[in-house]
């Protein structure tokens, strides 16, 4: 693969060039140099700069795959974002953005997104049509609500939606039987979702930081579960049944209100 840093990119290349690497190069604009390469770009990193806009023509890059343009300063993504149809991971964390625009349902191979740390407020209706994504980062994204059809996403294998405003989750999301982790810290749920009893692929589940006060029998459910935090909630009791998650290797129950512990704890021999 033909590869150019921001350190090199003014030097002429006899290959294609299929990836461009910017980040840390206090840019604020798309250099026009990504541009001569719109027929072959594959990859674009343009993480960590201080861009607040995206030009027309870095959505002529139709070949593109992956493109990072997180820990900048943008407000908003073009409508035109529709015209990367091969975009397979896209990464805006840490911007200013409070939408997405719809037409991004028209990235149809998209398996990665990465939206933390954005004043979104809600998930954006376009995402929720992305029925390839595999991950979705939307962590301290100012959430209170998950959408109801948010259980179109049955692909998902990550789910990160830590430090947000969320205290209960859709029926729909019964149908994400493909979790390995879902990360639900330091939201406001005062009890464990029961829809997460039919996510029996889990392998992480992070709790901590909410307002929970039994962990119920239904988590017993997890026989690949290995790690597990509960940690900061308001806990009085763990149910028995937490002994059945024989995986675990990592249990955390720190900073509670447990008087004791289950006796079939002792059976979890990896911990």
């Amino acid at each position: 693969m033909a590869f150019i840093s921001c350190l090199s990119c003014f030097t002429k290349q006899e290959e294609e060039v299929t990836e461009l690497d910017y980040r840390h190069c206090s840019l604020d604009d798309v250099p026009n140099d990504v541009f001569a390469y719109e027929r072959t770009l594959e990859v674009l990193h343009l993480d960590s700069n201080n861009i607040r806009d995206l030009p027309r023509p870095l959505f002529h890059c139709h070949g593109l795959r992956h493109l990072g343009l997180a820990d900048n300063e943008l407000g908003t993504i073009p409508q035109a974002l529709s015209s990367l149809s091969q975009l397979v991971t896209l990464d805006v964390a840490k911007n200013v953005l409070t939408d997405i625009p719809e037409t991004i349902k028209q990235c149809k191979q998209l398996a990665v997104i990465e939206a933390s740390v954005n004043p979104l407020q809600k998930i954006p209706e376009g995402c929720t049509q992305l029925v390839s994504l595999t991950e979705l980062y939307l962590n301290d994204c100012f959430l209170e609500y998950i959408p109801a059809n948010f259980g179109r996403l049955a692909k998902l294998k990550i789910l990160e939606l830590r430090e947000n405003s969320l205290n209960s989750l859709p029926k729909s999301m019964d149908r994400l039987v493909n979790l390995t982790r879902i990360d639900l810290s330091q939201n406001q749920f005062s009890e464990v979702p029961e829809i997460l009893g039919a996510m029996t692929e889990l392998e992480e589940l992070w709790l901590d930081g909410n307002r929970l006060k039994t962990l119920p029998a239904m988590l017993g459910r997890f026989s690949k579960l290995r790690h597990l935090d509960a940690s900061f909630n308001h806990l009085e009791s763990v149910a028995p049944d937490i002994g059945n998650c024989t995986a675990l290797v990592n249990l955390t129950l720190s900073t509670n209100d447990l008087k004791e512990v289950p006796e079939t704890l002792e059976s979890l021999v990896n911990l």
